[in-house]
């Protein structure tokens, strides 16, 4: 049986066969090969060389319908955004994007190889410097069975700051058992790493702050003054440009609430003031402000001090085993 394929032409349809479809579809691509095309797909780990300090960043690309190549980015800051159109031809790749946060109105342009399962390129910042990047495929980070839980670890004591050490000049205090920023200074993140685990954590911020808490310091959930806001994932409780929360939870500015958050593999679930907002949902890959892209190794607990005044209390976090 012949299979036939239906196409829309002005008000009427036609009828033609598949295997005419396909030709003149493969006529129309601008991507070198099927096999480049497959391999460039999926979700990749990149770090940028910005005058010998690395940066990370992460790409994601798809197809969208046949021909087309999508996709989505991260880069050093902000957010995911999306990319139109993904070109490819001759195993070399190449898109642009608005700027986000950038202060400059040009694009960044991205242009990278296929090697293998590598890619390899360079980045032109909307401010025109051009900077050397490469990247690895992300891993799955699938976990075959439930985890087993080990013995519960107090990050914060509320006398000391034993368990932390701040990623530049400190501005982190402890007062009345309080770990407090009092101004936007520098981020604060654990002396040991992790890899699965359960955290509770609580936090306090007057109105109008911003401060975040990064799970193994590549995700972000987000921080933020934001009673009676809809749900965004760049408002309290989200996975910061990814997941959004079923629903708003915060409290009032200068009030005490609760993170419980379980995170496995790239599974994360997340309660806020005990109220179940993320469930068991997968993280694509970094958010902006990681400290790397190596989502395979396990990484920190990550405070984010840069963003205004934030107090945090009752950090306790459940490794698995």
């Amino acid at each position: 049986m012949k299979k036939i394929v239906l196409l829309l032409k002005g008000n009427s349809f036609l009828l033609i066969p598949a295997f005419l479809f396909l030709s003149i579809a493969a006529k129309g691509q601008t991507m070198s090969s099927q096999s480049d095309s497959a391999a460039i797909l999926g979700r990749w780990d990149i770090t940028v060389n910005m005058n010998g300090k690395s940066a990370p960043s992460w790409l994601e690309i798809n197809h969208s319908g046949i021909r087309m190549l999508v996709g989505r980015f991260v880069g050093a800051g902000g957010s995911a955004r999306p990319i139109s159109r993904i070109y490819l031809e001759n195993g070399k790749m190449n898109f642009s994007i608005p700027p986000q946060w950038e202060n400059q109105p040009n694009d960044l342009k991205v242009e990278g190889t296929l090697q293998g399962d590598s890619l390899s390129g360079t980045m032109t910042m909307p401010d025109g410097n051009t900077f050397n990047w490469v990247g690895k495929k992300a891993p799955r980070l699938h976990r075959d069975k439930e985890p087993q839980w080990g013995k519960p670890i107090h990050l914060f004591d509320g006398k000391n700051m034993n368990e932390w050490h701040a990623m530049g000049e400190n501005q982190w205090v402890v007062a009345d058992g309080i770990l407090k920023s009092p101004h936007s200074g520098s981020n604060l993140v654990t002396n040991r790493k992790f890899d699965d685990f359960k955290l509770h954590i609580e936090f306090r911020y007057p109105a109008e702050s911003n401060s975040g808490v990064y799970l193994r310091g590549r995700y972000e959930v987000q921080v933020m003054d934001s009673k009676g806001m809809e749900p965004s994932s760049v408002l309290l409780g989200g996975v910061y440009g990814f997941l959004t929360p079923s629903e708003m939870a915060a409290k009032n500015a200068g009030e005490w609430q609760s993170f419980d958050i379980t995170l496995v593999g790239r599974m994360v679930t997340i309660f806020v003031n005990g109220k179940k907002v993320i469930c068991n949902q997968a993280i694509p890959g970094i958010t902006g402000g990681a400290i790397d892209s190596d989502e395979g190794a396990p990484g920190p607990i990550l405070l984010q001090g840069d963003h205004g005044p934030i107090e945090y209390r009752n950090i306790v976090i459940t490794p698995a085993i």
